[in-house]
């Protein structure tokens, strides 16, 4: 076995931390705990964002998120989390992703608070590097595949 190649035991223990990135990275995001979120990206981290917008590290990613609007609810539904690769140091997976979002200002009723704005289908492209005894995202491509527009 080549020294970067993983036992198949290691590659679903590789493929679970990383997976458990990806939602962790969602829920933080969902629940405005970005303070926490250095413990899912690397430092020198990139994220492009739909619109192309690139941002290069940590302190920038989460500072993106600080700036959103206080009353805005999100919520990531993530599935399907594929790996193209992975290796005893890197690895590389897209996730699908629904991304619903709403308003606080709405009253919750019975059925929660009304969606607003586009509920859109999309994708993670994310690269992850092992480092300091843990995985970490180094890379993430966000975009948009399909959208449903409120009237």
């Amino acid at each position: 076995m080549a020294k970067d190649m993983l036992d198949p035991l290691a590659r679903v223990i590789a493929e679970h931390a990383c997976r458990a990135l990806v939602l962790t990275a969602a829920d933080l995001i969902d629940s405005g705990q970005f303070a926490d979120l250095p413990g899912v990206f690397s430092a020198e981290a990139l994220l492009v964002r739909p619109n192309g917008a690139t941002l290069t590290g940590r302190d920038a990613i989460i500072a993106s998120y600080t700036t959103r609007p206080a009353d805005r609810i999100s919520r990531h539904l993530i599935f399907g989390t594929q790996f193209s690769s992975v290796s005893a140091q890197k690895a590389v997976a897209a996730t699908q992703v629904l991304l619903w979002s709403g308003s606080t200002a709405d009253d919750a009723g019975p059925f929660g608070r009304p969606a607003r704005g586009q509920q859109v289908v999309g994708r993670f492209d994310d690269e992850f590097a092992f480092t300091d005894g843990a995985w970490r995202i180094t890379k993430r491509v966000a975009s948009f595949e399909l959208f449903v527009a409120n009237p």
